[in-house]
């Protein structure tokens, strides 16, 4: 391992330990309500003119948990608590007998009912974590009862579930890549095996339909049978997702001991190749196939799961990975973690890599410290098996 690695690793520690956790503690969270505000404005006030999306709560829920796992947080529980009991208080579903709404006004009024199948992805995770730093047995209720909600009322044929209960005209991959990720959190919170079959049905899925092997590729957007999306929606590839799915297969590999390194090197491979704007090393938000740019910008979460997947491909042995993992790091500061508020950050880069979205979304801390824990269980398994070695 090498130096680089570490310095980065211990870098971004400490902008989580002396600067966000003490920013979005404090500023992120409604005093009165305990609930997340959506963003941080460029000058690092709270945006209170904008709407907040109810899943931002369970994503900041799932941060101060992680985050009070580590070690960071010392009421990282409870803010994470208070969260999602603010939900559940005053964002539950009227009429549905399960579920949460989709959006709130800047006043946190109710102004979208409708359910959707991405946000519950991540409601699942924050019960997993709050389980996980608490030993709350409620939680692990609540996730069971979420659960049985969407088999019971978003259930669909071909498999999965439909995208919520609102019109749609294609299904996504993405709100089942994230019901995989929380389905292995439940399972490593609770050794209960029923929440990894589940994973295992949306790791078919994802043999069987998301991923396509004669491209090497993560496709989008689905018709109802999970057949491709008709025309040019069907073509949307996005190299960042491609990443994320690396890190999630190897997840998966370790909780059952199943090969993937058939589809972990196919996607990094590919996702560099048509995903990556070389001179930056920032990740197009998408692009086709063939490589051929749909969108020239670049979200801040992109980098992220190429540094996340390319820890995965360096302890599989990629020459070059953990060398390109560090300078990611490196680029993540130099492009991202730069606002002019310690702790908060840029959202989205533009074709010349300018600023375009300079806010810092609450829900982007999920994808930051998620980055945190698996660059230190990187380094510290590296040293673990270098120990091994000189024993």
């Amino acid at each position: 391992m090498s130096s680089d690695i570490k310095n980065q690793t211990q870098r971004l520690v400490q902008w989580f330990e002396r600067d966000a956790l003490p920013l979005w503690s404090v500023r992120g969270i409604h005093p009165a309500l305990g609930a997340s505000f959506e963003r941080l404005r460029a000058d690092g006030e709270v945006d209170t003119g904008a709407n907040v999306r109810v899943r931002v709560q369970a994503r900041q829920a799932f941060f101060f948990a992680a985050a009070k796992s580590l070690g960071w947080c010392d009421s990282g529980a409870d803010i994470a608590r208070g969260l999602l009991g603010f939900v559940e208080s005053n964002a539950a579903h009227p009429s549905a007998g399960g579920g949460f709404t989709h959006l709130l006004s800047p006043e946190f009024e109710v102004i979208d009912s409708k359910q959707d199948l991405y946000d519950h992805a991540f409601f699942l995770l924050a019960y997993a974590w709050l389980y996980r730093v608490s030993g709350e047995r409620a939680a692990l209720d609540k996730a069971e009862a979420l659960v049985l909600h969407l088999d019971n009322c978003f259930g669909a044929e071909y498999g999965g579930w439909a995208e919520g209960d609102y019109d749609h005209t294609v299904r996504r991959q993405n709100p089942h890549m994230h019901l995989f990720e929380a389905c292995m959190a439940l399972y490593e919170a609770s050794g209960e095996a029923p929440w990894l079959a589940r994973a295992g049905e949306l790791f078919s899925l994802f043999e069987s339909r998301f991923f396509c092997p004669k491209q090497g590729v993560l496709f989008e957007f689905f018709n109802a049978d999970w057949t491709l999306a008709d025309g040019a929606t069907g073509q949307v590839v996005e190299p960042g997702h491609m990443m994320e799915w690396v890190w999630l297969l190897d997840w998966y590999a370790r909780l059952t001991g199943q090969s993937v390194a058939r589809y972990t090197g196919v996607l990094y491979r590919r996702a560099l190749d048509i995903g990556l704007k070389a001179d930056s090393g920032l990740l197009y938000d998408s692009v086709t196939p063939e490589g051929n740019v749909l969108q020239h910008t670049k979200r801040c979460w992109g980098l992220t799961e190429l540094i996340k997947a390319s820890l995965v491909m360096a302890r599989e042995g990629e020459p070059d990975a953990e060398a390109r993992a560090a300078s990611a790091v490196d680029a993540l500061f130099r492009y991202y973690l730069c606002g002019t508020t310690p702790g908060s950050y840029v959202d989205q880069r533009g074709k010349n890599d300018e600023v375009v979205a300079a806010e810092a979304p609450a829900s982007t801390l999920y994808h930051l410290i998620v980055l945190a824990q698996e660059l230190m269980r990187y380094c510290d398994g590296v040293s673990d098996r270098a120990e091994k070695v000189s024993a």
